[in-house]
């Protein structure tokens, strides 16, 4: 049995309220939804519902093809 463990509470950003208006060329909210490596953020920890989550990510897809993000 493990005795005084600690729970390490995972990064959660807060929920935009209107994803309807992302914008592809908006570089510094599509950043707020990817790592430093340049993946996608699971829902899990951004707090997104679904599809808030398919047009973040849609909108991050787009943005590396015009060039925006790497």
């Amino acid at each position: 049995m493990r005795e005084n463990t600690v729970m390490v509470s995972k990064r959660r950003i807060p929920q935009i309220e209107q994803l309807k208006d992302i914008d592809p060329r908006d570089y510094e909210l599509l950043r707020k939804f990817m790592t430093e490596q340049g993946k996608i953020i699971p829902p899990r920890y951004t707090g997104a519902n679904p599809r808030q989550q398919r047009a973040v990510a849609r909108a991050i897809r787009r943005a590396r093809v015009m060039g925006v993000l790497r």
